[in-house]
């Protein structure tokens, strides 16, 4: 089984970065949190900021573990761990995924979501606009 960490990514108007996995992946352009595969010797927030800076060249403060994810895939399972996280000003910059979006929290069953991802959409919809604290960011 593999540890993965994935960051939910907010940005001042309370939305959410999604990010759509390239052709040459495994489950081609499905949509995503952004993260991956925690390293021997490194923490879960460790390894989440290191794929994110690697995968969209982005600095990214995790916040908030989130609750975590088991799935098993048809080659393999993974334990993901959601972190909600902080971005500034940043754009992010692909250098593995195909595109990326920006998403309202209300719009994000429109994408067509990685089956482990699916549960923390559903953990973000549950919390509704209050998913970010008392605020509607939680800056």
């Amino acid at each position: 089984m593999l540890l993965v960490t994935c960051a939910v990514i907010y940005n001042s108007q309370a939305e959410v970065l999604a990010v759509q996995r390239s052709e040459t992946m495994p489950m081609p352009l499905k949509w995503e949190f952004p993260g991956g595969k925690v390293e021997a010797g490194e923490t879960e927030k460790e390894a989440l900021i290191r794929e994110i800076c690697e995968e969209l060249e982005m600095t990214i403060v995790p916040e908030k573990r989130m609750q975590p994810v088991y799935h098993r895939y048809e080659t393999t399972s993974i334990y993901l761990v959601p972190y909600l996280a902080r971005v500034g000003n940043e754009f992010p910059q692909l250098t593995e995924h195909r595109a990326f979006r920006w998403m309202p929290l209300k719009r994000l069953w429109e994408l067509d979501w990685a089956e482990a991802d699916l549960p923390v959409v559903q953990q973000i919809q549950r919390g509704g606009f209050g998913f970010f604290g008392e605020k509607s960011v939680p800056f």
